[in-house]
């Protein structure tokens, strides 16, 4: 039965923890493989998905055909999958079913405060499953993070293994999205290895091997690069198992309350400026990890006096700038960053964001 449906495989993963990487080098290795993109990110600007279309695809070659959309990325619009599913997803995949002889696989990158089972529920609906089915659910965790001691259970160990960055406390709402995240997946790929010491590396493993069952696969990869056999083809028909998974959200779907989704724990808010210092914008976004409770900053950046845009990404106390690719001719050259946190003042963002403008 699996032989006739497209399988789709759904990378899932806190925030900043490679699933972008992961899914471009992914892409890079599907040759002759015709495959379709859904990116769906937290947020009013869709930043992953700008970064995933200018990744060096090749897409005009045979060897990186993706069905339609823009170079051939379906993005839902904002808000996570779980709040808009039946919304968006039924019709992008209806489209999808609809072009099946041209599709090889489906991959769908979920939002990082997105809960994958909903998304996997889907599946089961008769538009979508007589066609399609979920090869894997891959939940993709920051290795680093988890060893710094973020999100994990024994507070005590915590306190020994904890690297030295307390800009993350343990949050229960992040901790119980982690778990879910975990609750689902087929296989776990720890992310940024290169970053592990040996200890680090026996640690999260430890972490992780708490939360999910012996028979899911755990795999370590650096630079997001796995290989192709390790995340796809595990014909693993996850939505015939997912309604016995339990997580700590099934209570807001199966009592008919109004749903209380797993993003109102956080504020979310784009904030554009205009061209800006290159070193100081980077002071400032620092700055303001230093003095909120951010666990993620993504942009791009219009610094003066250089023709390429800037990618700004900052997880936790760590900032990654580079030039990704030229302004292009009509482009509107402008600072625009998605900032993803709890009790965030967006006046007081936005404020410090102009201070880096030229």
């Amino acid at each position: 039965m699996l032989l006739n449906k497209i399988p789709a495989t759904i990378v899932t993963g806190f925030l900043g923890s490679g699933k972008t990487t992961l899914l471009s080098n992914i892409l890079k290795q599907a040759a002759g493989k015709r495959i379709a993109v859904i990116v769906n990110e937290f947020g009013e600007l869709d930043i992953d998905a700008e970064l995933l279309r200018s990744c060096p695809l090749d897409c005009e070659e045979e060897s990186a055909t993706i069905a339609q959309g823009e170079k051939g990325i379906y993005e839902l619009a904002n808000g996570c999958i779980c709040c808009t599913v039946e919304e968006e997803f039924l019709p992008v995949m209806k489209q999808l079913v609809e072009r099946r002889d041209d599709i090889d696989h489906i991959l769908i990158e979920t939002s990082g405060l997105a809960l994958p089972k909903p998304l996997v529920q889907a599946f089961n609906w008769p538009e979508i499953k007589q066609y399609c089915t979920v090869d894997s659910v891959v939940t993709v965790v920051d290795g680093p993070a988890v060893a710094a001691g973020r999100f994990a259970d024994d507070e005590e160990k915590v306190q020994r293994q904890r690297l030295a960055d307390d800009s993350l406390d343990h949050d229960p709402s992040l901790q119980e999205l982690l778990d879910d995240q975990l609750s689902a997946a087929d296989l776990v790929v720890v992310s940024k290895n290169d970053l592990l010491s040996d200890e680090n590396r026996d640690y999260v493993k430890a972490v992780i091997d708490k939360k999910i069952p012996s028979s899911v696969k755990t795999t370590h990869i650096s630079h997001g690069q796995a290989p192709l056999n390790v995340v796809m083809g595990l014909e693993s028909a996850a939505e015939e198992r997912i309604n016995h998974v339990h997580t700590h959200h099934d209570h807001h779907h199966e009592h008919g309350e109004h749903h209380e989704h797993a993003h109102d724990h956080f504020d979310s808010y784009v904030i554009s400026v205009g061209e800006v210092d290159g070193e100081k914008i980077q002071a400032v976004i620092k700055d303001l990890i230093e003095k909120h409770t951010i666990y993620r900053a993504k942009g791009f950046a219009a610094v003066t006096g250089k023709p390429m845009r800037q990618v700004l990404q900052a997880v936790g106390k760590r900032l990654d700038a580079h030039f990704d690719r030229l302004w292009t001719e009509g482009e509107q050259r402008q600072t625009q960053l998605v900032v993803i946190g709890k009790h965030l003042d967006e006046a007081i963002l936005t404020q410090a964001l102009k201070t880096a403008e030229c």
